[in-house]
């Protein structure tokens, strides 16, 4: 089965291109199938006021609001094709996520990316949804701090970009009606990822929620996977148990450095045995049907009990508990069948251990 790992460096590069370069190495090295980073501007994110989370407030320890963490953090528009063409070499897909309305046609068109990643922050963001959808570009959207109702209008923003004209501007109403519309989810299965997730950095295990992944891939028809901010991989495990494919998990060069993200971020060891994991529960998921592998053939040979003689037989004696009983290999008749020849006549003679 296809498994799709996105190293989530986020802001861990600190705005230092060096840093992110060293990042797309060790998410190669790590197995990972994509490496993302985040485009902004920070005046265009925030406010001036706007308040740091608490997660961010406890993860970097430094005074002032979001507008003041995150301005250090950026990347020049420069930095990009550097790190795409750096993704190319290590033969993994660069993923961004637009934090702001100019970055979308930027990265779709410009760097020419397959497909964009809009935070869990931005479902309710009808206009970046909908500018997002309308580059045509596949879209992977996070679901934190959502309900159902939320996920489904966010759908029909996307669903509205995708398939109404440019020069059509949509109202709110529209959104839902879409999503409502014969075929449309049909329509988005081509273009649409959603990852389930929960907005807590780290996350809590039992604040994992991964039962939400059968029910929005039941609700919507699409596939779900999970944008993991656990510290530890069973949350990841239960995820690919419940149909994930796809998974995001931030990582770091060393929880140590400074900024909001770091201590909620894998370190490189710990990045390459998650994704060794994910894979390998994925693997063992296998294809649901209850069969004989072919791997089982020579154990079932050996593992399984044929009839035999207990003891000599002569031709014309009646089979009985005495003298017939069920032994290995299994290269005889099968021991299912005890009961049956019960009472039955032997059509030869028979030495000890020999098959009936």
């Amino acid at each position: 089965m296809s498994v799709f790992v996105i190293a989530e460096a986020g802001v861990n590069h600190l705005g230092n291109l060096g840093i992110a370069l060293a990042m797309i190495d060790v998410a190669a090295e790590a197995g990972a199938s994509a490496c993302k980073f985040q485009a902004f501007k920070s005046e265009n994110l925030v406010t001036g006021w706007a308040p740091k989370a608490t997660y961010q407030s406890a993860n970097d320890g430094a005074e002032g609001g979001q507008l003041d963490m995150l301005r250090p953090l950026e990347l020049p528009r420069s930095a990009y094709p550097i790190l795409r063409d750096a993704c190319e070499r290590s033969g993994i897909e660069l993923i961004v996520t637009p934090f702001d309305i100019p970055s979308i046609p930027f990265l779709a068109h410009e760097l020419g990316l397959r497909r964009l990643k809009i935070a869990s922050g931005e479902t309710t963001n009808s206009q970046m949804l909908v500018t997002a959808a309308r580059t045509q570009r596949e879209i992977i959207l996070s679901t934190g701090m959502t309900d159902l109702h939320e996920v489904k209008e966010a759908l029909g923003a996307l669903a509205f970009g995708y398939l109404e004209p440019e020069t059509k501007q949509p109202t709110r109403g529209d959104f839902l009606a879409m999503v409502d519309a014969p075929d449309v989810m049909e329509k988005l299965k081509s273009k649409v990822t959603l990852l389930h997730c929960t907005s807590q950095y780290p996350t809590p295990i039992e604040g994992a929620n991964v039962m939400a992944i059968p029910t929005m891939r039941e609700a919507f028809g699409l596939d779900v996977g999970l944008s993991d901010h656990t510290l530890g991989s069973a949350a990841a495990a239960a995820a690919a148990a419940h149909g994930a494919r796809m998974f995001e998990k931030h990582f770091t060069l060393s929880s140590r450095l400074p900024g909001p993200d770091h201590l909620a971020s894998a370190e490189p060891d710990g990045l390459k045995a998650y994704i060794s994991m994910v894979r390998d529960v994925v693997s063992s998921l296998g294809d649901g049907e209850k069969r004989l592998l072919d791997i089982e053939k020579n154990t079932q040979d050996v593992a399984r009990r044929s009839l035999v003689a207990a003891r000599p037989i002569s031709k014309g004696e009646v089979l009985t508990e005495e003298n017939l009983t069920a032994k290995r290999p299994a290269d005889g008749k099968n021991s299912m069948d005890y009961w049956d020849m019960l009472g039955k006549q032997a059509a030869r003679d028979y030495d000890t251990d020999e098959m009936i």
